[in-house]
């Protein structure tokens, strides 16, 4: 009899709770099965886990995690979860919610703002992420389980109020860890088993129209606890300006998020998460006036580009179920999910019909399910086996109505009466991968990881590949740490591509393609170098120096082609990635601050899919020619700095600096845009009423100096129109804490 993933991962999951919850099974000292309940009552922001599990601060390394002493059931099994995931020889920078707090809008900061933070992370238009040369490529866990990627938008779908600590992971990464591997964004999350019971509610308003409530509740009762967490947002800067102006014009953006996670102890040795999240986003796509018409619509032949009129919603829903505990000596996670992703693009059929020759109402869907095991069995006296599959099926759709207009055989418009084109694709694509590597503590100073990883992706053709992964840590000293790895990568296209037979239904006219070609994405393969050191100054100064190149065979890339903001994926026939990363981080008393400065260069040669996405002369130079990628820069720098003037008062600044994306020149991504610095200040107060109990005040000046600069010009390799970032801007935060 066969059975679908869902209903394999569950089987697995439910002789699991049946074989730990059997008589025999290990458990924790006595002191630590009075339940979850012993912890009290914290501000969302402290970690009340410090004790326990070191999850590792801004660039100082987390300690390997262990059991110490007698401690509560919920920590316990948190321990054992961070047992299953290795970073020997990768590279790590920890946030947790105390820092997410400090930043100037604190918990409201959008996720990709957070992730800014980070050395080697720069900012795109559409809230994009480049980490380390690579276009998007990220992969996000919660709690250890994969989060399937959404199809590309403007929205953020996770929450910063549900962190307890997000990690960024890159480099050299264990076997663990495929797919998508630019950079894993480990997100550990908050627990009413933790805070106590229970909640928070909100409000941050100010510039733009925007208005951002807020709440969320938190709790335990016997061996029960959730959290949850949900917000709306509304302003006028949804995406980004097309134009200097500080007021875009039509851009007004609604969102509403919600996240869940309710646990459930089966003894002390096991628990059994659902975690859920959804997100329901709307955007008008802002206009850039004083715009040209390229085509005529019957007989009109003017249309004020500051009257279109285009849209585009956005959806995510997920839902996972996790079981984690251990076995005897072995730990354990097992997890089934879904996620289900959706995008719709309106346009103004005559305004895009008259600037583009197109005007195609999208609708795109993509379901993935998902199976998720993770395994780790010490062995001998000094050795760690950790082992474990991943099985992910999707299930995309893209249906597309476009109208056109016919053209002659020079390609000029042959007629102004437009007709429709209906064009549909649906995708099956299978993603499989299976891991074994062993921690080895050769001795007090020196740790080896070493593993395989075997991957198989299949939609529209078969692709495998075996990836040998190596790292090692060295403990030169006990304030001085170096790692190296070395992994082999193999990342699958993602599921909304554009098949072939949607290419040739535009033939004759206005929305016909220049190039033909191989329009079926490949698999990228790469060799992944890393080596970094990390060096105490004392207990107050932590400094990390980190180098890293990679070398790319069938380089993926992103870029928006069409009128839509959606991206269509090509491939480089070859790819170099380098680069540098140096943090310093200082703590002591009410100060605390952080600086991270990189230097990368990301090149790309001969494209080999896609190029119906390009012109003839590009084509003929990228063929010959190394460019820079459409996504590089240079330069990128990040700090900041909190100041608790007293326990109910801080201050606080953070800046971003970068030396700007590609834009064309005498060849294609030839240029870089201007340098840019951004400031932001912030200052927050506890105010206590008699009646009323405890207010947190937060109020945050962003883009203080008021720099209207530039993240895309509207020109460059897959790059539809300009944006700048937004301009000055003051927020308020007010915040209640409650309890019950």
């Amino acid at each position: 009899m066969k059975m679908s993933p869902l209903a394999l991962g569950l089987s697995l999951a439910l002789y699991a709770v049946a074989a730990t919850a059997a008589p025999g099974g290990d458990q924790v000292p006595a002191a630590a099965s009075s339940s979850s309940n012993t912890a009290t009552q914290q501000p969302p922001g402290d970690d009340t886990q410090g004790d326990t599990i070191d999850q590792g601060s801004r660039n100082r390394r987390a300690t390997k995690a262990k059991q110490l002493g007698t401690v509560n059931v919920s920590a316990a099994l948190d321990v054992a979860r961070n047992n299953l995931s290795p970073d020997t020889g990768s590279s790590q920078y920890v946030i947790s919610a105390q820092d997410i707090q400090a930043l100037p809008l604190g918990a409201s900061t959008p996720l990709n703002q957070v992730l800014l933070q980070a050395p080697g992370v720069v900012q795109d238009s559409y809230g994009q992420l480049h980490v380390r040369g690579d276009h998007a490529n990220l992969q996000y866990r919660i709690n250890g389980v994969m989060l399937p990627e959404s199809i590309a938008g403007f929205g953020q779908t996770l929450d910063p109020r549900m962190i307890q600590t997000v990690k960024l992971l890159d480099g050299a990464l264990p076997a663990q860890y495929g797919e998508r591997t630019a950079a894993v964004v480990d997100v550990t999350t908050k627990s009413g088993a933790d805070l106590g019971n229970g909640g928070v509610v909100g409000i941050t308003g100010g510039s733009f129209g925007s208005v951002n409530p807020y709440a969320s509740i938190w709790g335990h009762s016997g061996n029960w606890s959730y959290f949850f967490t949900g917000n709306y947002i509304e302003n006028n800067v949804g995406i980004e300006n097309p134009t200097r102006s500080r007021d875009p014009i039509h851009d007004h953006t609604n969102q509403v998020k919600g996240f869940g996670d309710i646990s459930y102890l089966i003894n002390n040795d096991t628990r059994l998460s659902f975690l859920f999240g959804v997100t329901n986003n709307r955007f008008q796509i802002p206009n850039n006036p004083s715009q040209t018409p390229n085509f005529g619509y019957l007989d009109q032949t003017d249309f004020n580009s500051a009257n279109l009129n285009e849209r585009q919603n956005e959806q995510t829903r997920f839902g996972m179920l996790a079981l984690q505990g251990k076995f005897g000596d072995t730990a354990y996670q097992v997890s089934v999910g879904q996620r289900y992703s959706g995008l719709q693009y309106y346009p103004d059929d005559i305004g895009d019909l008259m600037f583009n020759g197109v005007a195609g109402q999208i609708n795109q869907t993509d379901r993935a399910s998902t199976l998720q095991a993770d395994f780790a069995t010490p062995w001998a006296s000094n050795h760690t086996l950790r082992y474990g599959v991943y099985y992910e099926f999707d299930r995309a759709a893209t249906s597309t109505n476009s109208l056109v207009f016919p053209t002659n055989p020079d390609g000029s418009q042959a007629s102004t009466v437009p007709f429709n084109i209906f064009t549909g694709d649906r995708i099956l694509a299978k993603t499989a991968a299976i891991y074994l590597q062993d921690e080895w503590d050769i001795s007090d100073a020196w740790t080896l990881n070493y593993g395989v990883r075997g991957d198989r992706y299949t939609a529209f053709r078969e692709e495998s590949q075996l990836s040998p992964r190596v790292g090692v840590v060295w403990q030169a000293t006990d304030s001085t740490t170096f790692h190296a790895g070395y992994s082999r990568y193999f990342t699958p296209p993602q599921t909304e591509l554009i098949s072939s037979e949607n290419i040739n239904a535009f033939a004759n006219t206005t929305n016909a393609v220049k190039n033909y070609g191989n329009n079926t994405p490949l698999t990228e393969r790469s060799n992944y170098f890393d080596a970094g050191v990390q060096q105490n100054i004392g207990s107050d100064w932590t400094l990390g120096l980190d180098a890293y190149y990679r070398k790319v065979e069938r380089l993926q890339d992103l870029g928006q082609f069409g009128t839509a903001l959606v991206y269509s994926t090509f491939n480089y026939k070859y790819g170099r990635v380098r680069g540098t990363e140096l943090t310093l981080s200082y703590n002591h008393g009410p100060v605390s601050a952080y600086f991270n400065a990189a230097f990368s260069r990301a090149m790309g040669k001969d494209v080999i899919t896609g190029q119906y996405n390009f012109g003839v002369d590009e084509l003929a130079y990228i063929t010959n020619n190394w460019i820079h990628l459409d996504h590089d820069q240079k330069l990128a720098s990040s700090g900041g700095v909190t100041y608790a003037i007293t326990d109910s008062t801080k201050v606080g600044a953070d800046y971003l600096f970068g030396s700007g994306l590609r834009q064309a020149g005498l060849v294609p991504n030839g240029l870089s845009l201007p340098y840019y610095f951004q400031l932001n200040f912030n200052v927050s107060h506890d105010f206590n009423f008699d009646s009323f109990g405890k207010v947190h005040t937060q109020l945050a000046l962003i883009n203080a100096l008021d720099r209207s600069y530039r993240l895309r010009s509207g020109t460059g390799i897959g790059v539809g129109a300009p944006q700048y970032a937004p301009r000055r801007g003051l927020y308020l935060t007010l915040e209640k804490l409650f309890d019950f």
